[in-house]
């Protein structure tokens, strides 16, 4: 190991309880150990990390009892955070420990790389090391879209300090995100959708491009239920989260651009098709695409059209009473009797 390296990890040690609650916030202590699920910060106690010194090893060391893998707490970083190199495993130690940052220096030979950055494993990892939405600022971001009813069936995620980089020689940034689990036809995660946002919970965060997809995203989408003879399909997952507060039972994709619309794979068992259009350009040639590859595929296509620019527009602006009362119109009357009137007669 590096002198450097070395010499982080001994810092790091002196702090390992404070680098545990920081970076493995899904574990707890029990005695002389903090217990966690894995190094990625999975909840669950199979792996175990040393906080004192003691005859049985030195402070920061861990072990996952489940795999056999052991390490420092610069490993438990690199993990946690999803990074490759190690010059930005040591910049983030610093950072934690508000050490300067230094020049760049390559990483050992022998690291165990957890990921090829942006691949679907990668993907995994960081919807793995996240947390569920509830009480946490994705629900705040979320009330402030007007989405209030959450019905989204743990497709979302919450990151506290989820890395962001504007380009490849800018720094490293971190900013709390909400991460979207983006799936095949057969539920397996492809990749994952990033929505980094600011602390206050009010907004995306005050960066360049707040959202990006990591991952296989061709023809996938983010899945809100699932779909068997009837789906609805559009852009953004806020649109669709809107669309959700109105008919919870109704299975729904966000596929995350209009031309990851146009490309969506559709269930073989479909019957109808909703495709919810933004009001734009973009938004009008996917629907037109879409409705192409589904109809010559015999499947029922009906388009949604907002009053403004998009159906969280809408709800923002109209209230979840208006926007009812406009997707009525636009439903089959065998659909406004299975997902609507069901769901009205639910709530009350």
């Amino acid at each position: 190991m590096p002198r450097d390296a070395a010499e982080l990890a001994h810092r790091l040690a002196r702090e390992a309880e404070a680098v545990c609650r920081h970076y493995l916030f899904n574990g707890r202590r029990e005695g002389r150990y903090w217990l966690v699920g894995d190094a990625r910060n999975t909840p669950g106690r199979s792996m175990f990390v040393r906080l004192k010194e003691s005859p049985k090893g030195s402070a920061g060391k861990w072990t996952d009892a489940a795999t056999g893998e052991h390490g420092d707490l610069l490993d438990i970083i690199r993990e946690s955070c999803g990074l490759l190199d190690f010059h930005d495993v040591a910049d983030e130690a610093r950072r934690f420990l508000s050490l300067p940052r230094s020049d760049p220096e390559p990483a050992p030979k022998t690291a165990r790389l957890p990921a090829q950055t942006g691949s679907p494993e990668a993907a995994r990892r960081l919807f793995a090391m996240s947390q569920p939405i509830a009480r946490t600022l994705v629900e705040t971001y979320l009330r402030h879209r007007g989405i209030t009813a959450l019905h989204e069936d743990g497709a979302l995620r919450f990151h506290r300090r989820c890395y962001y980089r504007p380009d490849e020689d800018a720094p490293t940034e971190t900013w709390p995100a909400m991460i979207a689990r983006v799936t095949d036809l057969d539920g397996r995660m492809t990749g994952a959708h990033r929505t980094w946002l600011d602390p206050s919970g009010r907004g995306k965060a005050p960066i360049d491009t707040p959202r990006r997809a990591m991952g296989d995203l061709l023809g996938n989408a983010v899945r809100f239920g699932v779909a068997n003879d009837v789906l609805a399909a559009g852009e953004g997952i806020e649109t669709m989260l809107s669309l959700r507060c109105v008919l919870p039972t109704l299975p729904m994709a966000a596929a995350l651009s209009a031309n990851h619309l146009a490309a969506m794979l559709l269930p073989p068992t479909l019957h109808r098709l909703y495709i919810a259009r933004d009001d734009d350009a973009a938004g009008d040639a996917a629907v037109t695409a879409l409705t192409e590859r589904a109809e010559a595929a015999g499947i029922e296509t009906i388009a949604w059209s907002p009053r403004l620019g998009d159906f969280n527009e809408d709800l923002r602006t109209f209230g979840i009473d208006e926007l009812r009362a406009a997707l009525r119109t636009q439903l089959a009357p065998q659909d406004v009797i299975r997902f609507m009137l069901w769901a009205a007669a639910e709530t009350g």
